[in-house]
């Protein structure tokens, strides 16, 4: 296995003092983008292993890599396939083993193909408006269950269900369920003899209140007497059959935390009762944080105050043994026959595919996300910090000094800062290894990453406090941090910036406009106007803003008075904005709205597009092109010489 940092300590030398932004970093955008792949949705079947590498170098392309049992490594899709799909425009649940074949859905056309692992890949289904995401295989009955959504031009919005496809009849799509705007987690129980999966309808999202439905198949793949067994206003994830068909599932309806659970001859009993989260909030489709190994043990991850661990859980019992590991973020557990497949990240390793067998009770990598080979003395870790907010609240996130092996600021210099204000924005931050994180750090930066009021991992109290308050708490939240920094001397009052992407450049432009205490601001694919948001978004999120800020257009006056746009004249600094031009969650149009009101208003901007890009960055002169001009834009600001 190659090594993906040199650990070994350099021999002690003067350091270089150098203004914070100025230092030479061992991380170039060309060498991260050169570097660097993302790793999801990995599987273990018959003692191989699966998983999807997206490869900048390739244009962002989703390749679908197979690790037989002697550990030797191929690519199974080649180009111009693409393993995406774009189900909620987010996607997941991308591809599924049966036996000796792969189903995987294709992002160019959208349709399911197959792929034998001795060659050879044919169609499966594909159909102009159609799209499909989640896919499961029935070994019993020899069908795929998945989500599929209709985007035919004569509907208002697509349209989803829950279908089965026979493959030796590509072309019949047998309707499982429909009717609620919502489907997902298709779980097909070991005997093939019953099927769960999760609806929701507008305008809950997943995370507030989703539907457990538990139906019969009968041996032309129909569902039979399909039964909501659970619907307590609370939300459901990951619907999963143990071997000895009893079903399980993650809840937050005790307690106010996503615990494991199990449905047992008609009643709910609590597997696991913890203040820690067993789940995620459902942004896309096959999320998984559990499996089982046997019908006794289910290997588990959760997170506890911002951080991740590994566990082993007694279904006999509820006896939770925690394994012993320096990676502080597990994710993705896929088990089987005593045998696991996951991803996990250390605060100073990048994310690895790690391979568990419970025989031996051991961990081991068979794939890692790059292999940047930085030293141990360059590397930031995460120190995580409480503060207080506008009302008392404590906030959580996670600091980084600036570090860099061969500088130091001068004596009398506090770092600049960088708040950086995460998507979702029920998404949360943790310590682990972040690329992001580190090509500030190593710079002379200082970064507070911060889990706002409404992040997930802190129970469902702490995210619902977000409801009604975005553009309001998350704000504050992130101003409190910079401010409580800022007293503490750790970060320079006059160099303070914030940056997000998505729900955080919504967060940093409000940040921005109706707060004074920033210098400077990157907004990504960020949201400036909230009634616009409303009239372009996707499905998935149209009703979104219905919790986070109110009904529409009950509150129109609390949409106007959130949005940026329309207070423009009061954002007084500098802001860059990076915007992919194919964006559907986020249409181009929210960034050249405020691009075009601040330059009005004479403040300095940026304004950098990226033809081919979608919501989030995947191609490597994408990716390599933001980090330099982000860059030079803060060494123009505060007056720098940056290096790339």
């Amino acid at each position: 296995m190659r090594h993906l940092f040199d650990t070994t300590r350099t021999a002690m030398t003067e350091k270089i003092q150098a203004p914070g932004g100025s230092w030479v970093s061992p991380l170039s955008a060309e060498r991260i983008v050169g570097g660097t792949l993302s790793l999801s949705e990995p599987r273990i079947h018959n003692q191989d292993c699966y998983w999807i590498e997206g490869r900048p170098a390739e244009g962002g392309r989703q390749v679908l890599v197979h690790c037989d049992a002697s550990g030797q490594q191929r690519d199974l899709t080649p180009a111009p396939y693409s393993v995406r799909n774009r189900v909620h425009e987010y996607g997941g649940g991308t591809y599924v083993v049966a036996g000796n074949t792969v189903y995987f859905c294709n992002d160019g056309d959208h349709g399911i193909y197959c792929i034998r692992l001795n060659g050879g890949i044919d169609p499966v289904h594909t159909g102009p408006f159609l799209r499909f995401a989640d896919l499961v295989f029935d070994e019993t009955g020899h069908r795929l269950f998945c989500v599929c959504e209709d985007h035919h031009p004569d509907y208002d919005e697509p349209v989803a269900s829950l279908v089965s496809i026979d493959p030796a009849k590509p072309d019949k799509l047998t309707v499982i369920a429909h009717g609620e705007d919502f489907y997902a987690s298709p779980a097909i129980s070991p005997d093939g003899m019953q099927l769960a999966w999760l609806s929701w309808s507008h305008p809950d999202m997943p995370w507030d209140r989703t539907r457990l439905w538990l139906a019969a198949i009968d041996k032309q793949g129909n569902a039979c007497n399909a039964t909501c067994i659970f619907d307590k206003n609370s939300s459901v994830f990951q619907p999963q059959w143990s071997p000895d068909n009893q079903l399980w599932f993650s809840s937050d309806h005790k307690e106010g935390w996503w615990n494991l659970h199990r449905f047992i001859g008609n009643r709910i009993e609590s597997a696991c009762p913890l203040a820690a989260e067993f789940a995620l909030p459902q942004w896309q489709f096959g999320m998984s944080v559990y499996g089982f190994l046997s019908a006794e043990q289910v290997l588990c991850s959760y997170t506890a105050n911002g951080l991740w661990y590994l566990a082993r859980l007694c279904t006999r019992t509820g006896e939770l043994e925690r394994i012993k590991s320096s990676r502080t973020w597990f994710n993705a557990v896929h088990a089987a026959d005593n045998q696991a497949i996951l991803l996990a990240a250390a605060p100073d390793s990048m994310t690895e595919v790690m391979r568990y067998d419970h025989e031996s009770r051991s961990l081991h990598t068979i794939a890692v996300s790059g292999n940047l080979d930085m030293k141990a003395e360059d590397i930031s870790i995460g120190q995580a910090v409480d503060y207080p907010t506008t009302d008392g609240t404590t906030v959580h996130g996670f600091y980084y000094a600036p570090r860099n092996r061969h500088y130091r600021l001068p004596d009398d210099e506090k770092p600049p800062l960088i708040v950086l204000s995460h998507g979702g924005p029920t998404a949360a931050t943790s310590n682990a290894f972040n690329v992001k994180v580190q090509y500030w750090t190593t710079r002379g930066f200082a970064v507070l990453d911060v889990n706002y009021r409404g992040s997930t991992g802190y129970g469902r109290a702490y995210r619902e406090q977000l409801n009604g308050q975005w553009g309001i708490a998350d704000v504050e939240d992130c101003v409190a941090g910079a401010a409580w920094l800022t007293d503490q001397g750790r970060a320079d009052a006059s160099r303070l910036i914030i940056r997000g992407s998505s729900a955080g450049g919504y967060t940093t432009l409000c940040a921005l406009t109706f707060h004074n205490l920033f210098k400077a601001g990157a907004s990504l694919y960020g949201i400036g106007d909230l009634e616009a948001l409303l009239r372009d978004t996707h499905k998935f999120e149209s009703r979104y803003l219905d919790r986070l800020v109110g009904p529409y257009p009950e509150m129109r006056q609390t949409y106007h008075d959130r949005s940026p746009i329309h207070f423009a004249d009061r954002l007084q600094c500098p802001v860059i904005f990076l915007q992919g031009l194919e964006d559907r969650v986020v249409p181009p149009q929210q960034a050249e709205a405020m691009v075009l009101a601040l330059r009005r208003n004479g403040i300095r901007v940026e304004y950098v597009t990226f033809e081919g890009e979608q919501h989030g960055f995947r191609r490597a002169d994408t990716i390599k092109r933001a980090y330099e001009a982000e860059l030079a834009f803060y060494g123009e600001v505060f007056g720098f010489k940056p290096v790339a």
